[in-house]
């Protein structure tokens, strides 16, 4: 059997096999030298081709496209893009003049680290929490870098757990320091920048809503209704005894728009007592810390709905058979005679002074028109007097 060697056919195919893994290996050995590189929106990037010697010329391309020379320069090896747009982000290649891989770059352009956006909370006396959001989007990979300090000028780390928010605590702050400094410096491939935020701690302490908020009924009082409410859940238990709260409560009957409100101290039940009977109520509670009069009162709890204790009426049962029907109707309707007779008295006595009122505005109108009669009599006998002395006066002789 001849040997692959000695055969023209086999020298090809050993031929190609070689020129397919030199072309392997040279894909393998571009990939290990590739590079990426970020440049800034709207600014000149310079590209150099690391492959290049001595200024020898280089073709550049862009994800496997020549690059159109109105977008860029080239010189001894160098592109550069004249006004960065998103546009330009790519693969670019560079080749020498046989059309050889020499190296690949991927750029990638953005900007620059801008300010943040920073806010804290404060929910109780042991834990600070701050988030921040970017105020301008840069499309870069960034990281941020956060601490913190008081008037004691001593920088602490907000522990950040890098969950994918932007956010970090600290835990057991010096309660006692009034102002408090944070920095979060932002940081991307092409620079840093540091924003500070500053705040007034005892203003920034603002607890969680009120939990678990449940209202009774109150047996026999169609008017009451009892809250009970628990202290939130980053309040801790062994908190309450140093710094407790004080909590206001608010109620109102559905389809009302106003509110009204109670203030308690340091407890977490209250009895309403002017709900009005029959009707569904809203009610929230809300919370402060009460040994810290600077401090933001929470959010309203959840509203919960409730309705105060109603009697119960029962249905008349049946009465066995071959009881006359007169003798069938439920005690009740005989409880609410008296209250029927009280009734009449009350209509009888009300028409009683709606006659009286008549008979002296009748007695009024009559006495006006006898004055008025007797008036106008008195003014007839006046006018007849003069009449007759008139003609006694014209008889006389001259």
């Amino acid at each position: 059997m001849p040997s692959l060697l000695s055969c023209p056919g086999g020298l090809i195919v050993i031929g190609v096999i070689y020129l397919f893994s030199v072309n392997i290996k040279s894909e393998i050995w571009t990939n290990e030298v590739s590079d990426v590189q970020f440049g800034r929106l709207g600014s000149r990037v310079t590209l150099t081709c690391g492959g290049s010697h001595g200024g020898s010329p280089v073709e550049w391309r862009l994800n496997g496209s020549s690059v159109q020379p109105w977008q860029a320069q080239i010189s001894e090896g160098s592109l550069t893009l004249l006004n960065a747009t998103h546009s330009m982000e790519g693969n670019y290649s560079c080749h020498d003049v046989s059309g050889t891989l020499l190296q690949i770059i991927k750029l990638r352009l953005g900007h620059q680290p801008h300010f943040v956006h920073i806010s804290c909370r404060v929910p109780n006396h042991n834990k600070i929490y701050c988030s921040w959001t970017q105020t301008k989007t840069t499309h870069l990979p960034t990281r941020y870098i956060s601490s913190y300090s008081t008037k004691t000028g001593v920088v602490e780390p907000c522990v950040q757990d890098y969950n994918g928010e932007n956010e970090c605590s600290i835990t057991d702050p010096p309660f006692w320091a009034a102002k408090l400094l944070v920095t979060v410096t932002e940081i991307n491939p092409l620079g840093s920048n540091s924003t500070i935020f500053k705040g007034d701690y005892p203003k920034l302490l603002k607890p969680d809503p009120p939990e678990n908020v449940t209202v009774v009924q109150v047996d026999g009082q169609p008017t009451q209704l009892l809250v009970q409410w628990k202290y939130p859940e980053s309040w801790p238990d062994e908190m309450t005894a140093a710094f407790p709260l004080n909590f206001v409560l608010r109620y109102r009957p559905i389809g009302s728009s106003f509110w009204s409100s109670l203030e308690i101290e340091e407890t977490s039940s209250l009895r309403i007592m002017d709900a009005l009977a029959g009707h569904l109520h809203q009610i929230q509670v809300k919370a402060q810390d009460a040994l810290n009069n600077y401090s933001q009162w929470s959010e309203w709890s959840h509203v919960v709905e409730a309705c105060p204790w109603t009697e119960s009426w029962d249905e008349p049962t049946e009465e066995p058979f071959g009881i006359p029907f007169v003798e069938s109707f439920p005690v009740r309707a005989t409880d609410k005679s008296p209250d029927s007779s009280a009734d009449q008295n009350g209509s009888l006595g009300l028409l009683v002074l709606v006659g009286l009122f008549l008979a002296i505005m009748v007695a009024v109108l009559l006495t006006i028109i006898a004055l008025l009669w007797v008036r106008q009599k008195k003014q007839d006998i006046v006018k007849n007097q003069e009449l007759t002395s008139m003609v006694k006066m014209k008889s006389i002789p001259i």
